[in-house]
């Protein structure tokens, strides 16, 4: 039921999603139903199709972010012996999926969005300060939006926002329990499977082949003794990580 989820509001679009079985989590439904992605795509937001957000970018259709959601969210939600997850979205464009992870991740849970545009982090941090929700995740630290190349991952590069981080998490500030890539990749990152914690997930699309325009979602996952899985779902069609120049 993918693509014919679209409505004329943000609920009647959620409400699809979930009688289509494309969100099947009540915590997931409430996440949507409290981020509207009108803030975040000024081209039919609610329509179930991806949208063009300037830079080359996109705003992926609502039922990839479903997916994507639901795929990692028992690595999002806090857990017995992990009440602050860490997220990692990379390529987060116009924050919306960004800002949706957080309300899933709990009080004590962060979010970074890495975007290597700098428009496009100041396009997400604008969005994201729409709503007074938006105003307090990005207040607290809880969500933060920075530019780099989301290919290496994300450390912060300041002491002293690593060690407010490590602080923010209980002292876990080391790595990432879920990873979503929201472009496509030439390739499994080895540096994205590295900053992967143990147990963790990552949720990205990847090339079939070099310069192919097939792509599969893998998913990644890594087991508490370090072991990793890879496994491929669903073909996408995604933009391409790639230099800003190049947008």
């Amino acid at each position: 039921m993918a693509w014919l989820s679209g409505g004329a509001t943000n609920k009647v679009l959620v409400e699809n999603l979930w009688r289509n079985k494309l969100i099947t989590t009540e915590a997931v439904k409430e996440a949507f139903l409290k981020v509207d992605r009108g803030h975040y795509s000024r081209q039919m937001p609610y329509e179930d199709s991806p949208q063009p957000i300037g830079h080359g970018a996109t705003i992926s259709a609502p039922h990839m972010h479903a997916m994507a959601i639901e795929s990692l969210l028992e690595y999002i939600q806090p857990r017995p012996g992990n009440p602050a997850p860490r997220v990692l979205d990379i390529g987060s464009g116009s924050g919306y999926l960004t800002h949706v992870i957080s309300e899933l991740v709990g009080p004590k849970g962060t979010v970074v969005g890495v975007e290597h545009i700098p428009a496009l982090r100041d396009l997400a941090e604008q969005n994201t300060g729409k709503s007074d929700e938006g105003k307090g995740l990005l207040a607290s630290g809880r969500l933060k939006f920075r530019v780099g190349d989301g290919r290496k991952g994300w450390v912060e590069p300041d002491e002293d926002l690593r060690q407010e981080e490590m602080e923010t998490v209980g002292g876990r500030g080391k790595g990432w329990d879920a990873i979503h890539v929201g472009a496509s990749a030439v390739e499994l990152h080895e540096e994205l499977i590295n900053q992967l914690r143990a147990p963790g997930r990552m949720f990205i699309p990847v090339d079939d082949s070099p310069g192919s325009e097939r792509q599969h979602i893998w998913a990644v996952d890594k087991d508490e003794q370090g072991n990793v899985k890879r496994q491929r779902l669903i073909a996408v069609r995604y933009v391409p990580l790639r230099d800003a120049p190049g947008q």
